[in-house]
């Protein structure tokens, strides 16, 4: 909370001794085990074994980040700064302010996690604290906790920043810079005041958590297991808007209805979706990132569901069903709906390990370049190759303007700060997942298209494992080939249960 804020804080506080010291009585003690250790915690330390080896003898620290205000005095659900995920296991909107840090030993690192402990009862924090204390927020873990449930070293938050710049004229101190922007600053000037050159310091910060996402390209067995599961709980919320779509003409603003129930199943399911969900009926589907979710849904309307949800350990899917509203696709639908399909199945067959990520892209977009083409859409003069010219073509982005693949797994779009020669032109390798995701759009005033397509927008995507010998579709449970979603959405809706329209893709 600001300065600002805290003058300004209007909330009814009344506080006197008597009630001070009558609240700090008459607790029951606590019988709560020593926690198990985590599942991720082997996991989470073998990821910090391999960035130990590439940074021998630098200090590194990676926070979690803290409260984020929504409005006033309401924070947002925390979610930990992905790279503190993925190197301690801990997802959800665990420990607030929480800083790992990587200490430089003789034979590699020791990791210890510097947190805000549980405060015992008597203290000031348990009542009089709103953002922290336990009387209002619930039950912190205690050192000895976090220690058993992770694997490592614990100690009091108040101690981190003497900690980690003791010696830091001695000892290089890399930070993920933008975790936690407030302890960035402080880390800058006292690194400054040890006489760290500032430019060299934020080079060095970088390269770190350069390194971080790049390591993450690479899932290994636990985290492909919780992208499993979070694209089976966004099954089982696509498969619940299916039971709804044959009433959502009757509602008022039914893209919000499809949202709500999607975001329902995503917060029963897991920690809750994993970016905001695109729920686009009819021609709002034609633009890309739709997320006001205003419109009504219509007969004979499709509708366009970009959605994932995010499981409690962050893992996301994310996955694009275009379902026609009262189960059947039209001449027309259909005829775009086969040609984004076909190029959505060419982009799944480029993955495999030793192809380039770009290959994906190559595939199905040559596809669609095609059905452009054979439509008679492209201008005059213009063939498929043409078209497929970067430096003079790429007519037939006017209806298919993405890009056709993305890394999937903490982040929505995973490893964001691998360069563009390892990320674009990179080799694919086992353990990669990615998105394969084509469409065509066609704006209702787009007098270019055809009158028969104006107002449809489709588009098709699947989470895709590479592995040792080619790819896994792991949404495959999902159907997306057009008479397989019709009899989905039958299956669904004749089923009633969630689960049960034994259709596969």
């Amino acid at each position: 909370m600001s300065e600002e804020q805290k003058l300004a804080d209007n909330r009814t506080r009344e506080t006197t001794d008597e009630l001070r010291e009558f609240i700090r009585q008459g607790w029951a003690d606590r019988h709560t085990g020593r926690p198990e250790l985590a599942l991720a915690a082997p996991y989470a330390a073998a990821r910090r074994a391999a960035l130990s080896a590439r940074f021998r003898g630098d200090r590194l620290v990676i926070p979690a980040g803290g409260l984020k205000v929504r409005s006033n005095d309401c924070d947002y659900v925390f979610r930990p700064h992905t790279a503190f995920a993925y190197l301690t296991g801990l997802g959800a909107d665990r420990e607030p302010d929480a800083v790992l840090v990587l200490e430089p030993t003789p034979t590699g690192h020791e990791a210890i996690l510097y947190f805000r402990p549980r405060a015992p009862r008597d203290s000031d924090e348990f009542f009089d604290s709103p953002r922290f204390g336990e009387f209002w927020v619930g039950a912190r873990p205690s050192i000895d906790d976090i220690e058993a449930e992770l694997g490592l070293t614990a100690r009091h938050l108040d101690d981190v920043l003497d900690d980690v710049t003791k010696d830091a004229a001695a000892t290089l101190v890399r930070v993920v810079r933008d975790a936690d922007r407030a302890l960035t600053a402080d880390l800058d000037q006292r690194r400054t005041a040890e006489g760290r050159d500032a430019a060299a310091t934020e080079e060095a910060d970088d390269a770190l958590a350069h390194t971080i996402s790049l390591a993450r390209m690479v899932k290994d067995e636990h985290e492909v297991a919780q992208m499993r599961e979070a694209i089976e709980a966004t099954r089982i919320g696509f498969e619940a808007v299916i039971r709804e779509l044959s009433g959502l003409a009757e509602k008022e603003r039914g893209e919000r209805w499809i949202e709500g129930i999607f975001g329902l199943h995503a917060r029963h399911q897991g920690n809750g979706v994993g970016y905001d969900s695109i729920c686009a009926a009819g021609d709002h589907a034609n633009t890309l990132h739709w997320i006001r979710n205003t419109g009504d849904v219509t007969e004979g309307d499709l509708v366009l569901l970009d959605a994932g949800v995010e499981v409690d350990s962050l893992y996301t899917a994310d996955i694009t069903r275009t379902l026609p509203v009262d189960g059947t696709f039209s001449d027309a639908q259909s005829e775009i709906y086969d040609a984004v399909y076909a190029a959505q199945q060419a982009g799944i067959d480029a993955v495999r390990p030793g192809a380039t990520f770009s290959d994906i892209h190559a595939a199905a977009i040559r596809v669609i370049a095609e059905h452009l083409h054979a439509w008679g859409l492209l201008p005059e003069g213009i063939d498929v190759e043409a078209t497929l010219d970067k430096e003079h073509g790429q007519y037939h982005r006017r209806w298919m303007v993405h890009g056709t693949s993305h890394h999937l797994g903490l982040d929505v779009h995973d490893c964001a700060l691998a360069s563009r020669e390892e990320y674009r032109e990179g080799t694919l390798a086992a353990g990669m997942i990615l998105t394969v995701e084509p469409g065509l759009y066609f704006k209702a005033d787009d007098q270019l298209a055809p009158q028969r397509f104006r107002g449809i927008g489709i588009r098709i995507e699947d989470d895709v494992l590479v592995t040792q010998d080619g790819h896994e579709v792991l949404s495959a449970r999902m159907p997306r080939a057009r008479p397989d979603v019709e009899a989905w959405i039958r299956a669904v809706q004749g089923a009633g249960s969630t689960g049960a329209s034994g259709v596969s893709g």
